[in-house]
Parts: C-alpha cells; sequence; structure tokens
C-alpha cells in the first residue's frame, strides 16, 4: 500500500474526477441492489396473481420495512391494474427495466470520469519521470541501461495504469454493491444471509494464496522487459560495428534468450494471475449450489421464506459474484502493480547529487575568467584529477592535450558541473559554480563535442536548439560562420530538410560544423571544445578548424586535442599525464622545453 499511496498523489490535481466517480459508483451500487429486489413484485405478479394489497399499508418499524415496502408496490400495482393483471406485469416490467437502465446509466458516467483521472496520472507520471530523466546527472546512466529507462517510463507507467488505477473503479462500487446488496438480502432472509457469510471467508483465503507470489514474478518480467529493449537500443545504435564484424547471429542469440526467459516468467504470471478468475467462480457457484441447498429446503419445508423472494434472493447472492472476482482481480493487480511502481519511483525519487542551493546566483555576464583552485575528481574509486590547478583569463584559449585517460574530457564536464568536484573549487569571475544556478551557469558555456549530438529533426531546428525563438536571419548567419551554409542549402529542402535519426543523413564534417553553427548561434562568452576534429578527415578537419577559430575569437575557450596541428594558436597549452599537469606554455615555448609535448608532437608528424 505505501506505494499505492506514493502513486495516489498523482492524482490531486484530477480529484473533482474523483469525486464524481465515487458518487455515481455509490448510485450504481445502489440501483444495482435495488434492480434484483424490484423482482419480487413481479414474480409476485407471476406466480401468485392472487396476493392483492387492497388497503395502502402502514409503516410500524424498521425491522417490517421490507414486508412494508413489498406491500406498498403490491399495492400500487393492485391500484393501476383493477382487474386486468397484464396491466400489473406491464407496470413491475417497466419499473424493473427504469432500475436497470438507472444502474447502468450510473455505471457509465462513474467510468466516464474515472477515464480522465486514470489518464490524467498517467500523463502527469511520464511528464514527472521524463522531467526526472532529464535533470538527473550524467553519472546516473553510466550505471542504468537506457532500455531499462525506456521500459520503466513506458510499459511499467502502463502497468501502474492497468493495475493500481484500475483499483479506483472498484475502491468504492464493488464494496457498495457487496454491502448494499447484503443489506437487501438481510432484509429479505437473515438466516439464510448468515449462512452466506460462513463460506466468504473460505473463499477469501483461497484467493489470497494465490496472489502472495505475484509481485516477484511481475518484477522479473518487467526486468527482463528492461533487458531485451537495452538489446535493441544498443543494436540500433551499433548497427555498423554488428553488419562488419558480422555479429549479427551473437546479437541474436542474446536478443533470443532475454525473450525467451520473458516467456518463461509472463508464463508464470499470467498462469497464477489467470487461476484467480476460475477459482473464483467455482468458489462463488459453490456458493450458490449450497444456497440452493439451504434455501429451497427453507421455501419447501419449513415454509419461512416465499418461492418469489427467495428467486430474488438467489439473483442478490449472483450479484454478489462479479463484485467479488473484481476485488479479487484488483489485489492481485495491486501485487502485480507494487513492482512496477517499485521501478517507477525508483527514478523519481532518485536524489541528484549536482543540487543547486536555495539561494543560488543567476549569473547573466563574465568579465575576468575560470580559475581552477586544487581540484580532485573521481568517477569511481581512482582519482583521475588530483588537486588540479588551472586559470584561464578572459579572452584567452587554453588548450589541454595529453594521451587518453589523462583526465582533459573530465574537466570540461566538471566546468560545465555534469560532475560535481570532489576537492577543490571551480570558480567564474571568483564565484564558485556551485553558488550559481546550473542553467545560468550553462548558458554561459557553448559545447562542441567528439561526437556531433543531432537529433532526428529539421536543419533549422537542430541550429535553432542554441538560441530560443531564434529568427531565420541569426540561423543562417551561424550556419555561414561554422562554414556550413554551402552544404546546407544543397540539401533536398535546404535549412527545412530532415538529417536523420542523429543526423546519419550528413557526413561526419556537415554533423560537426551543425553543431558549431549551433554553438555560434547560442553566443556564449565562454566557448569549450572537447575533441572538436579528432574524426574527421582532412578536407572536413580544414573546414571545421576555419569554423572553430571564427567561433573563437575574442571569446575565452578550452579546447581538448588529440590532433596538435589544430592548437598551435593557443593562447597557453597544458600538457596532462594522469590528471596532473606536466607541462604549461605556448607552442613555441614548449618546443624549446623539449619535454613530452614535443614528443606528442614528433609522434604526430610521422
Amino acid at each position: 500500500m505505501e506505494y499505492f499511496k506514493k502513486i495516489l498523489r498523482f492524482a490531486k490535481p484530477y480529484r473533482k474526477y474523483g469525486f464524481l466517480n465515487i458518487f455515481f459508483n455509490i448510485l450504481y451500487a445502489l440501483f444495482s441492489a435495488l434492480s434484483f429486489a424490484a423482482l419480487i413484485p413481479m414474480l409476485d405478479v407471476l406466480f401468485t396473481p392472487d396476493k392483492k394489497v387492497l388497503e395502502e399499508p402502514v409503516y410500524t418499524s424498521f425491522g417490517q420495512l421490507k414486508d412494508y415496502l413489498q406491500d406498498y408496490i403490491n399495492y400500487k400495482v393492485t391500484a393501476f391494474s383493477g382487474d386486468d393483471e397484464m396491466k400489473g406485469l406491464i407496470l413491475v416490467i417497466g419499473l424493473v427495466l427504469v432500475l436497470f437502465l438507472l444502474k447502468n446509466l450510473f455505471n457509465y458516467l462513474a467510468m466516464y470520469f474515472i477515464t480522465f483521472l486514470r489518464n490524467g496520472v498517467l500523463k502527469d507520471i511520464r511528464n514527472s519521470m521524463y522531467q526526472k530523466i532529464v535533470n538527473l546527472p550524467i553519472s546516473f546512466y553510466s550505471e542504468k541501461r537506457k532500455g531499462d529507462v525506456i521500459a520503466r517510463i513506458t510499459s511499467d507507467v502502463l502497468e501502474i495504469q492497468h493495475s493500481f488505477l484500475s483499483v479506483l473503479e472498484l475502491i468504492v462500487r464493488e464494496p457498495l454493491t457487496i454491502l448494499f446488496t447484503i443489506l437487501i438480502m438481510f432484509g429479505i432472509s437473515t438466516e439464510l444471509t448468515l449462512f452466506v457469510f460462513i463460506f466468504i471467508p473460505i473463499a477469501g483465503m483461497i484467493i489470497s494464496r494465490i496472489g502472495k507470489s505475484l509481485k516477484k514474478q511481475s518484477d522479473r518480467v518487467q526486468q527482463e522487459q528492461g533487458e531485451f529493449l537495452s538489446i535493441v537500443e544498443e543494436t540500433l545504435g551499433g548497427l555498423r560495428v554488428i553488419k562488419a564484424f558480422n555479429s549479427e547471429s551473437r546479437f541474436y542469440k542474446t536478443f533470443s534468450n532475454s525473450t525467451s526467459r520473458f516467456f518463461l516468467y509472463s508464463n508464470q504470471l499470467l498462469n497464477r494471475q489467470n487461476l484467480a478468475s476460475p477459482t473464483g467462480e467455482f468458489l462463488g457457484i459453490l456458493v450458490i449450489g449450497v444456497l440452493l441447498w439451504f434455501g429451497g429446503k427453507m421455501v419447501l419445508i419449513d415454509k419461512t421464506l416465499d418461492a418469489s423472494s427467495f428467486i430474488a434472493y438467489m439473483g442478490l447472492a449472483y450479484n454478489i459474484l462479479t463484485p467479488a472476482k473484481s476485488i479479487s482481480k484488483a489485489s492481485f493487480g495491486v501485487k502485480k502493480g507494487n513492482a512496477a511502481a517499485e521501478r517507477v519511483l525508483e527514478i523519481l525519487e532518485t536524489e541528484n547529487p549536482i543540487i543547486e542551493k536555495p539561494n543560488a546566483i543567476a549569473k547573466e555576464d563574465f568579465n575576468t575568467g575560470i580559475n581552477i583552485k586544487d581540484i580532485s575528481f573521481k568517477y569511481e574509486d581512482e582519482y583521475v584529477l588530483k588537486k588540479f590547478n588551472l586559470t584561464v583569463p578572459k579572452g584567452h584559449t587554453v588548450a589541454l592535450v595529453g594521451q587518453s585517460g589523462s583526465g582533459k574530457s573530465t574537466i570540461a564536464n566538471l566546468v560545465t558541473r555534469f560532475y560535481d568536484v570532489n576537492e577543490g573549487d571551480i570558480l567564474i569571475d571568483g564565484t564558485n559554480i556551485k553558488d550559481l544556478t546550473k542553467k545560468s551557469l550553462r548558458n554561459l558555456m557553448g559545447l562542441v563535442t567528439q561526437d556531433s549530438i543531432l537529433f532526428n529533426d529539421t536543419v533549422k531546428n537542430n541550429i535553432g536548439l542554441g538560441k530560443e525563438n531564434a529568427t531565420e536571419e541569426e540561423i543562417i548567419d551561424a550556419a555561414k560562420i561554422a562554414n556550413a551554409h554551402d552544404f546546407i542549402v544543397g540539401l533536398p529542402n535546404g535549412y527545412d530538410t530532415n538529417i536523420g535519426d542523429s543526423g546519419n543523413k550528413l557526413s561526419g564534417g556537415q554533423k560537426q560544423r551543425l553543431s558549431i553553427a549551433r554553438a555560434v548561434l547560442k553566443n556564449p562568452p565562454i566557448m569549450i571544445l572537447d575533441e572538436a576534429t579528432s574524426a574527421l578527415d582532412t578536407e572536413s578537419e580544414r573546414l571545421v578548424q576555419d569554423a572553430l577559430e571564427k567561433m573563437m575569437k575574442n571569446r575565452t575557450s578550452i579546447v581538448i586535442a588529440h590532433r596538435l596541428s589544430t592548437i598551435q594558436n593557443a593562447d597557453t597549452i597544458v600538457v596532462l599525464q594522469r590528471g596532473e599537469i606536466v607541462e604549461q606554455g605556448s607552442h613555441t615555448d614548449l618546443l624549446a622545453a623539449n619535454g613530452i609535448y614535443k614528443k606528442l608532437v614528433a609522434m604526430q608528424s610521422l
């Protein structure tokens, strides 16, 4: 129930629909019971036509309410029909039809209003999950597989709707239907109703035992679904490599193993779940059979119950079966939904370690520079940076070079606050970046990475991501600075051409120039270039490098580079080795020092 309560908080904005649902469910439950009780006078007209009431009955006490109501209806039927018994029959049939019509009308209205609540909760949970997914730090996704996250926001949220939220339909309607029905059953025969109560707890215990292991089985199904979605996501992302290495059969084997486990777990779960309905129905019919025996004895031998009341009573007893089955199914649904809710809430309740202070400063300008003071950082156990210090004055270009794993990209991740330092401080204009709002900090920075991250949208919208509500002229100007305009106008629809998933309709150099155009449009004072040309051919590199130089003009830039030819004009070149600075200076100074930098240049010149 703990998960159920947490999910229900999403229902607050839709509570008016919940109240309307409850109101119409109460009416449905009442008329559901009355519609069967109304069969008694009809049966009396059919089977005991001589049972006429010529004088209006007088109400005496609550204990005689059932007899009073029965006599009153018989009196009205007698008064209406006179000597024509068919008129009385038509009146009673009309009463039954009206009651059943109202019962079903109220049922529809109850379902109508709960639909808005269910789908509204579904929408808000998905929106909250997406917002959380976007806000969580990049480090979170180094531990979680993308497919598993996708499974949680799709199938797990849908499971919550089918299980938890379906309970909302039953939480008032079915218990009240049973309550009102039992009250009328007590009114007809207290002895017979008490006899029924002996069997209900026994049936409940049997059904409860069936549902005990559902949560564990459902959890396995949902985890396996996340597993094979991850395999699909990885397959689509690495399809070229899979084909190039003829690994289709290997990946198919991995996927088919996962779907086989999913097949096994789903069968176990559904077979256990499907056992509830026939078990519940058989137990219900067993109760009906016992009632027929006990009630038949009361009618035929003891003469303590009339035939019409007994037939109506059996209808009422059967009327309990449907809501009782629904409640047992709902209890299974809650157990199954617990596993889905646990996985959804795990995302929603994950604490973001990149905390923004309540009084964080919204910084809008950049005046003096970036100062990295004594920072140490580790992703897991081993420190990637140790007591690292670096100053980047405003307007300067600082290049970071070194072997893979030396900590170059980590500095970019820390300055943009994708991760927080373990020790030390990063200051912008003397203010710790932890004291700034994340939005204002990232507004000061433009990022161009080695992997051109583009979206399945038009060229215009991909560039326009750098500035909200950018005009077409601004987008074209940014593309010209990035040396992208010429190839864009040659595309089938120019700036309105869709570039495909991850920009796969473009070459590597074209994708990179779009990324640069996006950063140019943002026009930030600080630019971070993370190996922006390392994956390009010579011709593309020349165009991209020219675009980068245009973009970096009059800006503060941190450049991470493998190709040393691209950073020779940097004001300062910092050589890193295992998270520590081993050399620092201009290109000329470092060559003259005859150290590690010169060796790196010599190796790339071969």
